[in-house]
């Protein structure tokens, strides 16, 4: 049994990892900036948590302190626009870190790449393993294109530009290859990469059976989802920036982290040799090929088994500010919407229709309104609403939820939701459940925005007109469902 310190375990590929190596007997310690956001994971209790970030020399030391292997899975692409250099300070951060307890092994997850010139994304990813290497601690890496599962981000790219668009204009770099591969392959490397003798170290490419163009790789997602097949045009007049906002526009992905994407498809990006099986023999059952691991990502949708999204993780550069308790306003500038109702229903089946709101859903008052709104936010590089949700029936803290990210959740009493769309100020939702003496219960929403600045102040004053339009009508018609669900459940 080995101790394994995992950076990015709140990410995508970490979330997943974690419980794969716990399975296989290792003791893990993670590293999150908050610990509470890891209450709700199913692996929570059987990690070790050091709360802290990678810029933190006195956490970085924490995390490695006894540790014999290190998984670097983390990334601040879609942060600042200066990722570059907040990528290569926790690199450095992690090495002086990991020499000075010792550590015996690091693990490092990167991307395929050509020679010569890279895009700021792929140039980042190679120069974070350079620093790694350089560290004399022994280092794996891993090199890795497309990883396709549920929730991970280049599947959903795929996937929302081939549901929504019969007929695709698209720039040349549709017909560059790439060879991705499947999450579970991806993560049986990894998760292999532990048990490996000291002297095995390197960069190693990683992927699935075959190279595909994009092109192919949307329309073999047709074929799986059962969908037209897309008209693809390939125009030499789009840019890689206005193909990033095509994408913004079109899928989930925000424009900050489209922009980095869409640099780093200029080139072909496959598997350049098996050395790879040298070290690691591949799956039993062998890598599962593009169309195939197409399939088991929309199974696990349709079942509802997305264990983590791309929208899981936050970027390093982004801020993860907790909203302040009502005493800490005072003497500070801050709104409020706040709004409260009686219902019948019982606190059980009010909150159930709360944790449901967003996504497919919606918010109760004019989809119309909201779907305009994160259009807006979409147009100034936001998340806007086509985030939607992990899972369509449940929530967990930190969950991504259209534009929002749950903060707070107390079953049957509280849902906080921070926002994370582009605004002056700093905003959260809050919906909240009491029970009534006597039967019933009592319903209490809340929006609360900080300005900042004159902008802020304008901001608000700017939407007031509309509040007591969506918010009243969201508070009757939440209250509403949930006293139409209990009656369903008393006719059963």
């Amino acid at each position: 049994m080995s101790v394994i310190a995992v950076t990015g375990a709140t990410g995508y590929i970490g979330g997943r990892l974690v419980p794969i190596l716990l399975a296989q007997g290792h003791k893990i310690r993670v590293m999150t900036r908050r610990a509470s956001a890891l209450r709700d994971v199913p692996w929570r209790s059987e990690v070790e948590v050091v709360e802290g970030d990678l810029t933190d020399h006195r956490a970085a030391r924490e995390l490695c302190e006894g540790v014999d292997v290190l998984y670097y899975l983390v990334h601040s692409m879609g942060g600042r626009s200066d990722f570059v250099s907040v990528e290569e300070k926790c690199a450095n951060t992690i090495v002086e870190a990991a020499k000075g307890e010792e550590v015996k092994r690091l693990v490092y997850l990167s991307g395929l790449h050509p020679e010569g010139e890279l895009s700021r994304h792929l140039t980042s990813r190679v120069r974070v393993g350079k620093i790694l290497e350089r560290s004399g601690i022994p280092t794996l890496t891993l090199q890795a294109g497309l990883i396709i599962g549920s929730g991970s981000a280049s599947f959903e790219m795929v996937r929302h530009l081939t549901d929504v668009l019969p007929v695709m204009p698209a720039p040349r770099w549709v017909l560059n290859k790439v060879q991705p591969i499947a999450v579970r392959d991806a993560l049986h490397y990894l998760s292999r990469a532990a048990d490996l003798p000291s002297d095995v170290c390197g960069a190693y490419d990683i992927g699935g059976p075959d190279a595909y163009s994009y092109a192919d790789i949307m329309r073999i997602y047709a074929d799986a989802a059962q969908l037209r097949r897309p008209a693809i045009l390939s125009l030499p007049v789009l840019t890689p920036w206005l193909s990033a906002q095509w994408v913004n526009l079109v899928t989930p992905i925000p424009r900050s982290l489209a922009i980095p994407l869409v640099e780093s498809l200029q080139h072909d990006c496959v598997v350049r040799n098996s050395h790879i099986d040298e070290i690691i023999e591949p799956p039993e059952e062998g890598l599962i090929d593009y169309r195939r691991s197409v399939e088991l990502a929309l199974a696990k949708m349709e079942n509802d088994e997305v264990l983590t999204t791309w929208a899981t993780a936050q970027a390093l550069a982004l801020p993860a500010e907790s909203l302040p308790s009502d005493p800490d306003w005072a003497g500070r500038r801050v709104y409020t919407d706040d709004r409260a109702r009686e219902s019948t229903a019982s606190p059980a089946s009010l909150f159930t229709v709360i944790q449901g709101i967003g996504g497919k859903t919606g918010y109760y008052s004019l989809p119309g309104i909201w779907a305009l709104r994160g259009l807006m936010d979409k147009m100034v590089g936001g998340v806007g609403l086509r985030r939607g949700r992990r899972s369509p029936t449940t929530l967990a803290l930190g969950d991504p939820l259209d534009w929002w990210r749950v903060e707070a959740l107390v079953p049957d009493e509280l849902l906080r939701l921070r926002a994370e769309m582009r605004v002056p100020g700093r905003a959260w939702l809050e919906l909240s459940v009491e029970p009534k003496d006597g039967g019933g219960s009592h319903y209490r929403q809340r929006a609360v925005f900080f300005p900042r600045g004159l902008a802020g102040r304008l901001y608000w004053f700017s939407i007031l007109p509309f509040h007591g339009i969506i918010f009243s009508s969201m508070a009757k018609r939440i209250t509403s469902a949930a006293e139409s669900l209990e009656e369903e459940k008393s006719e059963r």
